[in-house]
């Protein structure tokens, strides 16, 4: 199980997606009492019940699928379903940062380390979901030699 580098992958993913909920998007020096998001200086997953089902759902996805090691196509299904809720999640997150943006355009928004985490979720994802495939072209080329 985790000596296989997807495994690896997937836990780091899984860290991404997790990890998002304890770090802001952005963050403001001032609090802005106008802003959905920003009322209290830091825009996080804890603004919107989406990102906080989206961002939970992708992490605990990629820790699922770490234990699925024995059915790699449904651990290659797994991981594509948490791969599509990071991206609906991030799209999400920017639709709602961009429509709280316009009505608080004299503030500097500084980016948080969140920010980054999904990129880092997708990556890793994409990585575990590549090596996963390549384990099971392996393993069909194995049976077809039989």
């Amino acid at each position: 199980m985790i000596q296989r580098i997807q495994s690896i992958f997937l836990l780091l993913s899984s860290t991404a997606g997790f990890g998002l909920l304890a770090l802001p998007f952005a963050t403001t020096n001032e609090v802005v009492a106008s802003s959905v998001l920003f009322s209290d200086s830091n825009y996080s997953v804890n603004d919107n019940m989406g990102l906080l089902v989206l961002f939970a759902l992708a992490g605990g996805l990629a820790l699922v699928s770490i234990f699925l090691y024995n059915n790699r196509s449904l651990q290659m299904k797994i991981c594509r379903l948490a791969i599509i809720a990071d991206v609906i999640g991030l799209v999400l997150a920017i639709i709602l940062l961009w429509q709280d943006g316009e009505s608080i355009s004299d503030v500097v928004i500084d980016d948080g380390g969140g920010a980054y985490l999904p990129f880092g979720f997708l990556l890793f994802a994409i990585l575990a979901l590549r090596f996963i495939r390549k384990d099971e072209n392996l393993v069909k080329s194995m049976d077809r030699l039989r």
